[in-house]
């Protein structure tokens, strides 16, 4: 049987920056290394004026579609992955795909399109759907397109608002990819958690505290649960380990979880015995309390040492480089990181085909999703095509009053904000008004 996996990817970034040390902080009254060595972000993407979760999806995937010479003939199904909707109904999926037909000779008639929803893990279920149709044999030859598109906002003064975002990943899944081939073997850790929910409303209601531990909890769950029906793995089984970045800060507490957990009974434990002990074990302790402190104290003393630093700049911190420039991309910040680790392992020169990574993805609510993927031949030439450098230098530094009134555009209470775009729109699809059903509507600007 054919490998299935991703065959390609683009990235459409929104299209305006917020510089977070030098233009938020000052606002706030707060150190910039707050941002920079806290949680670990520099700059927030935005979208223009012009620009929507259907205009980001879109256009990554026209260059997609453009650059792997693709029609809509060639793609069976286009599942759109997101928790920033503006229709109860309708899904985002049927609007993109409007787009394209604007673009492209022919039409999506006979594609089947859906909306996935699970806060960010959408984009990995919506990877997973796409896979599941394809080894049932009912694709007919023909590709999946999965997008994930999100606009990550918060009320302004929320203690979330520095890890807003905005932006988009176009994901081709195939029969032999270029790019990376997916694990049959998936591990989940899922409960019914009010960590993070949008009841009817367009800013997210969060339990920042409680969101940290539930991702935590059911990462480790999801680890257990893969390697139930996979392997027992251990730290150097993998050449990067792309996770659920919401912000860089977050990574560093689910690596540390992560390698705590694959090193235990591992020569790395016994190297480390000397040093910082061997791994507390429920069974040595009175009560759960006392172990759970003996965990925390272990923890802070791996941190520290370098076989565990020497780890994660190996093999975590090079997937965290375009996260910490764009902010949260919700159901499309996973599949960044996988695309900053490959970046990073191409300009590195690395001997990548064949390794493998080890994606974590989250959702709040609450979900997580382990599987491997292995690296295939063709991944550095498929890498190469990607301009998301170009698309970061070129955004327009706003302004913090500047932010304030683009925050405003595209708050739905606040209705319509009397500003100009920020950018000229070229060679792409924008966000043009209302209909009469007050549908949103997009033209192609070339």
């Amino acid at each position: 049987m054919e490998p299935v996996g991703i065959d390609a990817v683009e990235v459409w970034t929104g299209k305006l920056k917020l510089d977070l040390p030098e233009t938020f902080a000052p606002q706030k009254g707060e150190d910039p290394d707050k941002y920079r060595k806290g949680i670990g972000l520099v700059g927030s993407s935005f979208p223009d004026l012009y620009e929507d979760i259907v205009t980001m999806g879109a256009n990554a995937a026209k260059r997609l579609m453009d650059r792997k010479g693709l029609t809509p003939d060639d793609i069976g199904r286009i599942d759109v992955a997101t928790e920033s909707a503006f229709d109860n109904s309708k899904p985002v999926s049927t609007y993109i795909a409007g787009c394209l037909e604007q673009y492209f000779d022919g039409e999506f008639r006979h594609a089947n399109k859906g909306e996935r929803k699970f806060a960010c893990v959408a984009g990995t279920q919506s990877i997973d759907d796409a896979y599941n149709w394809i080894r049932a044999g009912r694709n007919r030859g023909r590709a999946a397109l999965v997008i994930a598109t999100d606009t990550a906002l918060y009320a302004r003064g929320d203690p979330g608002e520095a890890t807003q975002g905005a932006g988009a990943v176009a994901m081709l899944i195939d029969e032999d990819p270029d790019l990376v081939e997916i694990s049959n073997e998936q591990g989940y850790g899922s409960m019914d958690e009010t960590d993070f929910l949008k009841p009817n409303q367009q800013f997210p209601s969060v339990d920042g505290k409680r969101s940290m531990q539930v991702y935590l909890s059911r990462m480790r769950e999801a680890v257990e649960d893969f390697e139930s029906v996979a392997w027992d793995m251990h730290p150097d089984d993998f050449a990067y380990v792309p996770f659920h970045t919401p912000f860089p800060g977050m990574v560093r507490k689910a690596a540390l979880l992560g390698y705590r957990h694959m090193s235990r009974d591992t020569e790395i434990e016994d190297a480390l015995a000397d040093e910082i002990g061997r791994q507390p074990r429920e069974d040595d302790y009175a009560s759960r309390e006392a172990y759970e402190e003996a965990i925390r104290e272990y923890m802070d003393a791996l941190k520290e040492t370098e076989q565990y630093q020497a780890w994660y700049d190996r093999t975590i911190e090079p997937t965290l480089n375009i996260s910490r420039q764009v902010g949260n991309w919700y159901t499309g910040s996973v599949h960044i990181a996988r695309i900053a680790a490959l970046q990073y392992a191409a300009e590195e020169d690395q001997e990548l085909a064949g390794e493998k990574l080890l994606v974590g993805s989250y959702g709040s609510g609450a979900q997580a999703e382990i599987h491997a993927e292995t690296v295939q031949p063709n991944w550095e030439q498929e890498i190469a095509q990607l301009n998301v450098d170009a698309q970061l230098q070129a955004r327009y530094d706003l302004s913090y009053s500047e932010y304030e009134h683009v925050h405003d555009s595209h708050n739905h209470e606040k209705g319509a904000v009397d500003i100009d775009d920020f950018t000229e729109p070229s060679d792409e699809f924008v966000f043009t008004g209302w209909g009469r059903m007050n549908e949103r509507q997009y033209e192609y600007i070339e």
